[in-house]
C-alpha cells in the first residue's frame, strides 16, 4: 500500500491513495478533517462495511447501518486514541444475534484498523435497532 501527503498551504495538506483517490487535511479544519478524525472516520468506516457483509451473507432484512463513534486522546503528545465509542444503528427486521454476531466478527476478526487502534485505546460499542428491539451495549 501506497500514499503521500503533499503540503498546499498554510496547515493544508493534500493526501494520495495508491488507488489515486485524494483528501485534504487540514489542521484547522476548514477544508478538510485533521488526521486523527480522519482516522476515526476509516474506523467507522472499515466496521461498518464488515457489518453490512457480514449482515448481506447471512440475508439479513437491514434497510439502513449507521456506525459513529467518539473518541478520547490522551492528554500529552503523541495525543493517541485511549478510549473509542462506536454506537452501530441499524434499521430494518434484522435478527439481533446477527448483528451482535457480525459486529463481533468486525471487531474480533475482520477490521484492520479496529485492530491497530485498539494497541492504544479501549474500544467498546453499543448496538441501536429501530424501536421494536432494545440497544445492547458492550465493553472491549
Amino acid at each position: 500500500m501506497i500514499a503521500d501527503a503533499r503540503w498546499t498551504h498554510e496547515q493544508q495538506f493534500e493526501a494520495t491513495s495508491e488507488s489515486g483517490h485524494t483528501w485534504t487535511f487540514d489542521v484547522a479544519k476548514q477544508a478538510g478533517p485533521t488526521p486523527m478524525e480522519a482516522v476515526l472516520m476509516a474506523l467507522c468506516g472499515c466496521t461498518a462495511i464488515d457489518v453490512l457483509s457480514i449482515l448481506n451473507k447471512k440475508r439479513e432484512g437491514h434497510t439502513g447501518l449507521h456506525v459513529h463513534a467518539t473518541a478520547e486522546k490522551a492528554p500529552d503528545s503523541p495525543s493517541v486514541f485511549t478510549h473509542i465509542r462506536l454506537v452501530y444503528r441499524v434499521t430494518g427486521k434484522v435478527n439481533p444475534k446477527s448483528v451482535e454476531d457480525a459486529v463481533h466478527l468486525s471487531k474480533t476478526k475482520y477490521c484492520s484498523v479496529s485492530a491497530m487502534l485498539e494497541k492504544t485505546a479501549k474500544i467498546d460499542f453499543v448496538i441501536e435497532y429501530d424501536e421494536a428491539t432494545p440497544e445492547r451495549e458492550h465493553g472491549a
